[in-house]
């Protein structure tokens, strides 16, 4: 079994996946729409910032938090928008998925209790 053949072989079906397809499609109608687009990749990287800032240690400051939390109810109130962000959040949830079921096997035999192959 070739690994690279695999990988391709997830890779379309990750494409025919319904999560993808449902995602692909709102993208589009979304990209189709400039001030939409423009909105959502904005709420996107705030998100994105709180959750750095979290990782870092950081306690999310409550202004920045309670903006984003109106850029989010605003969006939800669009329902392309709200159509996007759903098929966005299970495509998400899906590849989550399959990252972790990879990397459990580059965890095989790491760490303080592992056999491993030399324990």
């Amino acid at each position: 079994m070739n690994v690279y053949d695999q990988a391709h072989t997830l890779a379309s079906a990750i494409k025919e996946s319904e999560e993808f397809k449902q995602y692909d499609e709102n993208k589009k109608k979304v990209e189709a729409n400039p001030q939409l687009d423009s909105a959502i990749k904005d709420l996107m990287q705030k998100q994105f910032e709180m959750q750095a800032a979290q990782m870092m240690g950081q306690a999310p400051d409550a202004e920045e938090m309670q903006k984003f939390q109106q850029l989010s109810a605003i969006m939800m109130q669009d329902p392309i928008a709200a159509q996007y962000l759903q098929c966005q959040m299970r495509f998400s949830m899906m590849m989550a998925d399959v990252y972790k079921i990879i990397g459990e096997v580059a965890d095989l035999g790491v760490g303080p209790m592992g056999g491993g192959q030399n324990g």
